[in-house]
């Protein structure tokens, strides 16, 4: 049996919504994904291996409705769930059960955003003129500030919450251009949990002993 064998019923329709086919890959998506950032929030270790399964059906999805960026996308997210999920449970240092949520430094913040900005850029470019993307900018943009977003997870960055709102802000919208309805209202969902994850990440800072200057990582 192929690879191809196995994948093809996944991209099968299970049922109709608003007219389109949702496929087990996007409902599967769906499931999956809601539970990873439910995880997330409540900052549950499990959240890793089961956003690494969230990826896997994604990249099915994503390479289906041409969106090469946030197919790639997954690529890049399997590898940071692993560094992640090593992050969480060896981070903390000394003495610490895990990794203590912290706010992203000002240093953090500068390489941040210059890479986000040089990577939409760059993303843009190379899908209009390599790809058949529809949407080079918007796809490159959700997929620089998914990136920002997971480095902050990985680390416990309490900001982190802010960049997943904003690239759900233009992923509602933009899964929606791309018939995903179900994709979409699964973001509907994830910006409720992000704003939950914020509530809950900003509680346990406020926790959180401060550290004398040039402690923290």
């Amino acid at each position: 049996m192929s690879l191809a064998d196995i994948v093809e019923p996944l991209q099968q329709p299970l049922f109709t919504l608003l007219d389109t086919p949702v496929s087990w890959t996007e409902v599967l998506g769906f499931g999956s994904g809601a539970l990873c950032v439910w995880l997330v929030a409540r900052q549950h270790l499990a959240n890793w291996p089961i956003g690494i399964a969230n990826n896997l059906f994604f990249i099915l999805l994503f390479v289906q409705a041409g969106l090469y960026a946030d197919a790639g996308l997954q690529i890049v997210f399997i590898t940071l769930a692993v560094y992640g999920w090593w992050t969480w449970t060896h981070g903390g240092g000394p003495g610490r059960d895990g990794l203590p949520v912290r706010r992203t430094s000002r240093t953090e913040w500068s390489w941040l955003c210059a890479a986000g900005v040089v990577g939409t850029a760059g993303l843009t470019l190379l899908l209009a003129r390599a790809t058949d993307s529809t949407v080079p900018f918007w796809d490159a943009l959700t997929t620089a500030l998914s990136l920002m977003a997971t480095y902050g997870q990985c680390r416990k960055r309490v900001e982190s919450w802010w960049l997943w709102i904003a690239a759900d802000v233009v992923y509602i919208p933009l899964y929606a251009y791309k018939e995903l309805y179900l994709t979409s209202l699964l973001y509907v969902g994830f910006m409720t949990l992000c704003v939950l994850g914020l509530r809950n990440w900003s509680r346990d800072l406020a926790a959180v002993p401060r550290e004398p200057a040039g402690v923290r990582a």
